[in-house]
């Protein structure tokens, strides 16, 4: 049985797990959810997660909410992109523990403040508090990989996955790849490996589609 993604193009939350399923050579296929017309938080939604997020991952009759519990599903069934050793997950989980606190979730909001929520509706000063903050984030990112080619062991892990999700994204918010080499480069690597594609042509939907 196919296993199916809840997702839309503009979540960086999915885009790690679609990353993960593709690399895996797992057998997926993409759930449009119109997260801007305002689907996730519709009661229908809401009985398949109750946190009215996306992503959403339905394998058979199991279904995960969150994307690092997905991810490690995902690492956990496969036995790939988890660590060769206890040491190395427990890196791995350490990265992705501090991806989820530190980089995504503050990318997110930043992100949709700045870009697809109407200025006269943005909370004064949040998104240059974000941008402030994520700049220690990417400082920290760009220094751990300075001699290194992943972000945990030897090799790609669903850390790196975890913690690039949102950085392919082209809309502004804060983030310019040149200014960080360590990163801009793991990134190089990353989008190398075969079956990566851009978010947007990995899962349905883009700002295009609402010009």
């Amino acid at each position: 049985m196919t296993a199916k993604l809840y997702c839309f193009g503009e979540s960086g939350n999915a885009y790690k797990c679609a990353l993960a399923l593709t690399f895996t050579n797992t057998e997926w296929e993409p759930v449009y959810v119109d997260f801007f017309g305002g689907e996730a938080r519709s009661a229908a939604f809401r009985e398949i997660n109750e946190m009215a997020e996306v992503p959403v991952f339905v394998d058979g009759p199991l279904t995960l909410t969150q994307s690092g519990v997905i991810l490690d599903y995902i690492s956990s069934k496969t036995g790939k992109l988890g660590g060769k050793s206890a040491a190395e997950r427990r890196e791995v989980l350490r990265w992705m523990f501090w991806d989820n606190h530190k980089l995504s979730g503050q990318i997110g909001t930043a992100r949709f403040l700045g870009n697809f929520l109407a200025p006269e509706k943005r909370p004064a000063g949040a998104v240059e508090f974000l941008q402030a903050r994520l700049k220690a984030s990417y400082k920290t990112l760009n220094a751990h990989l300075e001699g290194r080619d992943w972000v945990a062991g030897a090799a790609m892990t669903i850390a790196d996955l975890s913690c690039c999700g949102y950085l392919y994204y082209p809309e502004p918010f804060g983030f310019d790849r040149k200014e960080w080499p360590n990163i801009d480069a793991w990134l190089d690597r990353i989008a190398a490996i075969p079956g990566w594609k851009h978010p947007y042509e990995l899962m349905p939907g883009s700002p295009a589609d609402r010009a």
